[in-house]
């Protein structure tokens, strides 16, 4: 009994036939020193394998006492100006016709915003009258005006603007 002739070459009947390699495969990849061989296609690492690990994310750094001392502080500062700048803030800008006002206070010649029926109330506004004024002027514009017994007039950085007072 003669062996069938090897795939490829019909000569070599009684050599010793060397070992075919699967088809598909690299036979490159088998065998090399440095390249381990993997589990499923040669040459390729596997699906989903990462080639080195993944590092950590790193930790959040909580915010430090000193930090949370600084903002806070500087909330209280920015509370402090917005309140005192409110404070300090005229009511009379506010006012319009049909307004009473009182004095803010003795030492000033400030007015602030009442209710008519408030005992402390002194004067009522009849006009306001937007510009700036001088105290001639003022008296000037105010005269016309009936009932008018007096005048305040705002004048500086804001708003300027004259009311003609009357009897409350």
């Amino acid at each position: 009994m003669t062996t069938p002739p090897s795939q490829g070459n019909p000569f070599a009947q009684g050599q010793p036939q060397a070992p075919q390699q699967p088809q598909g495969q690299n036979p490159y990849a088998q065998g090399q020193p440095g390249f381990p061989q993997q589990a499923g296609q040669p040459g390729f690492p596997p699906q989903g394998a990462p080639f080195a690990p993944v590092p950590p994310q790193p930790a959040r750094r909580k915010p430090s006492f000193k930090t949370i001392k600084n903002i806070v502080i500087a909330v209280i500062v920015v509370c402090v100006a917005v309140g005192g700048y409110i404070a300090s803030r005229d009511d009379a800008d506010q006012a319009g016709v049909g307004d009473c006002l009182k004095s803010a206070s003795s030492s000033s010649d400030r007015m602030e915003v009442v209710d008519c029926t408030a005992t402390d109330a002194e004067a009522k506004v009849l006009k306001k009258i937007k510009g700036h004024y001088s105290q001639i002027t003022a008296e000037t514009a105010c005269r016309p005006v009936e009932g008018a017994t007096g005048f305040y007039a705002e004048t500086g950085d804001g708003e300027e603007f004259l009311l003609c007072l009357g009897d409350v």
